[in-house]
């Protein structure tokens, strides 16, 4: 017989060729001590011998949990978020969690409702929103639509003192790539942001601006440009940023992408990096120490946020099965500057 026609072999079937009731199969099978080694050692020959694989889900209905994480994800075509699910995965298999992935492909829309239900009705222990925070997407949480049975842990969100959040301090970040380039002596900083509408993106310009200002330097709106994460958007940038002030001497690209493309503005302005304008970007992607010149950047670990935010569910759930207290909280990955030729000028 072909094995794609094979019956499931029921538990009824493996407790009569052991010669046990139900209860001692259940018992065999959640490792419970209240079970004899010689039967316990008869009813594991006769599970293996007939191929009995337990029913997940009649297992989480007695257990009352189903080891399953639902995670809410965006963009896995891009670096950050395709790091971070991994980084979700590795900690998941380390802690014995599945995980069940729903894409949201536009992640501007408010209404969640129906997500949020589908996943739930799969039983999940908790679920990770690893969905960006843009413009009003978030008011769905003001309605009461998250006041789940389960925990949520977000990810890259504004700081709320009633949620579980894990993200970077993208307010750092930009104070270290700003100061960076206050500290090699420049004078005239230029922004190119991601869109506004993106809690990072403001985060970053509000690392930037309060930089420049604590020394003194020129933050005004023209200095600042929108760009979209790609690399055209910092092409076109550096472009407008030199058309109004030709003066400056430093850009922040809030992400490496944008920083790619004004390197290539640079040269075709004949500005040379650094020496004429020094760059500095956001991410550290693998390629950004190969760009010409290689990239100064500042690096934030989005690997380690999806395994922070997986440590951070589970201590929710496992404090919630011993009746305990979990406390909501913010949970800040601090980022780190990379310097590398593009803004670091040395005499040959």
């Amino acid at each position: 017989m072909a094995i794609g026609n094979r019956k499931r072999v029921t538990i009824k079937q493996v407790a009569k060729e052991a010669g046990v009731s139900t209860q001692t199969i259940s018992r065999v099978i959640n490792d419970r001590p209240d079970v004899a080694p010689a039967t316990r050692e008869r009813v594991l020959d006769v599970i293996d011998r007939l191929g009995y694989q337990p029913s997940q889900v009649a297992r989480s209905l007695i257990q009352g949990h189903s080891c399953t994480l639902g995670v809410f994800g965006y963009g896995l075509e891009y670096f950050g978020p395709s790091c971070t699910l991994s980084g979700i995965e590795q900690e998941a298999s380390k802690l014995g969690y599945t995980l069940l992935l729903s894409l949201i492909r536009q992640p501007e829309i408010n209404n969640v409702k129906r997500s949020l239900r589908e996943m739930l009705s799969h039983h999940v222990d908790g679920i990770i929103w690893a969905v960006p925070e843009i413009g009003e997407n978030r008011a769905w949480m003001q309605q009461g639509a998250h006041r789940l049975s389960v925990p949520i842990v977000f990810l890259s969100m504004q700081p709320r003192p009633d949620e579980f959040i894990v993200t970077v301090d993208n307010y750092n970040g930009a104070l270290l790539a700003t100061r960076h380039l206050v500290v090699q002596g420049r004078q005239n900083i230029g922004l190119i942001t991601g869109p506004l509408d993106w809690w990072e993106a403001r985060q970053r310009k509000l690392g930037w601006r309060e930089a420049l200002q604590s020394v003194g330097l020129p933050a005004k709106d023209t200095f600042v440009v929108e760009g979209n994460w790609l690399a055209d958007s910092g092409e076109r940038g550096l472009g407008q940023l030199l058309a109004r002030h030709p003066e400056i001497d430093g850009v922040f690209a809030c992400n490496d992408q944008m920083a790619l493309g004004a390197l290539k503005m640079a040269r075709q302005l004949g500005r040379q990096v650094p020496q004429d304008l020094a760059v500095v970007g956001f991410d550290d992607i693998p390629e950004a120490a190969y760009f010409f010149p290689p990239l100064s950047t500042v690096r934030q670990d989005m690997v380690e946020l999806g395994r922070r935010a997986v440590r951070e569910l589970n201590r929710a759930l496992e404090l919630g099965r011993n009746d305990g207290l979990c406390t909501p909280r913010t949970i800040l990955l601090q980022p780190e500057i990379v310097v590398r030729e593009s803004s670091v000028f040395t005499e040959s």
